[in-house]
């Protein structure tokens, strides 16, 4: 007998206990109630991910129920938000059971390692489509935005550029030496939560990288008004990145791919030594507008643009 909707939710997704106090009703009624804590403010994201546009058709379904979930608690690791619960919608060509288990089990297992309760969502029929809504806290009026990244700051990464997008090149065909570090930045991507939480009351300003570091450092110095120079020696690349480059001289891959989700952000330069393990300086901010790139002592425009998914 085929699964029905809501015996399919609590087959592959309806958790027994909560994961935080702050889920109050879960997976069951027609809303999910929550608690959020006085001095908080709630901080709200929304992905979707498409077949053959975010994701292959024959992706790892296990790979993809953790990336999926990654993507947007990176979104909270980019505000300094401590995730809470989540809502999952799913849109499905036909219920494979097989898909369904290995699927859930990505996305639950990382849910449980971040204490993220998924309390909701929807199921539907038609082409391939996961949407998640994720949920949680912050500080009243220390959320980390975009807008506020001042002259003189350093810009700083929390690891490794390139990888993501070198994985990407790996399914695509080109082959290397040592894929594995690279496939799995681009299929298990590790959202920088504690990073994120450590740069509250430091850091100016703060973006995931989801479309490239061009691209979305570009959002902060547009909605911060400024400019900024990178240093192209200070750019914290593996081994298999910099063998890619040094063979198809393609230098800019690492700036402009995308799915990285690494967190990128600005520090004031008296700060330095506040900055977190495993973090790099890699630039600094400028009152000239537009983005440069110092690389050998000669200096590069860099063209601002990240991925538009309606661009022509």
């Amino acid at each position: 007998m085929a699964l029905s909707e809501f015996s399919l939710i609590q087959r592959f997704f309806q958790q027994t206990t909560s994961a935080n106090a702050t889920t109050n009703l879960g997976i069951g009624d027609d809303c999910a109630l929550m608690s959020i804590p006085a001095g908080y403010q709630l901080a709200i994201t929304t992905d979707t991910m498409v077949e053959n546009v975010h994701f292959f058709a024959d992706a790892d379904p296990e790979a993809l129920g953790h990336k999926l979930l990654a993507v947007n608690l990176s979104d909270l690791a980019s505000m300094g938000a401590t995730p809470l619960a989540v809502t999952l919608a799913l849109t499905l060509p036909q219920v494979d059971e097989s898909w369904l288990t290995a699927f859930s089990h990505g996305f639950l297992s990382l849910a449980k390692q971040h204490q993220v309760d998924l309390i909701g969502g929807d199921t539907t029929r038609g082409p391939l489509t996961l949407t998640v809504q994720a949920m949680g806290i912050v500080p009243s009026g220390k959320a980390l935005l975009r807008s506020s990244a001042q002259v003189g700051d350093l810009i700083c990464l929390s690891g490794n550029i390139g990888d993501a997008g070198l994985g990407l090149k790996i399914h695509q065909g080109y082959t290397c030496a040592n894929p594995a570090e690279a496939l799995q930045q681009f299929n298990r991507p590790n959202p920088q939560i504690t990073i994120g939480q450590a740069l509250l009351g430091i850091a100016t300003a703060c973006i995931d990288l989801s479309d490239g570091l061009v691209g979305d450092l570009g959002h902060i110095l547009q909605q911060s008004q400024v400019g900024a120079c990178l240093d192209w020696s200070a750019l914290p690349l593996s081994e298999a990145v910099l063998s890619y480059i040094a063979a198809s001289n393609d230098w800019a891959m690492p700036l402009t791919a995308g799915d990285d989700y690494q967190l990128c952000f600005t520090l004031p330069a008296d700060a330095l030594e506040r900055l977190p393990t495993g973090c790099t300086v890699i630039g600094k901010i400028e009152a000239t507008p537009g983005l440069r790139l110092n690389k050998a002592g000669a200096i590069h425009p860099l063209a601002i643009k990240a991925y538009e998914h309606f661009s022509a």
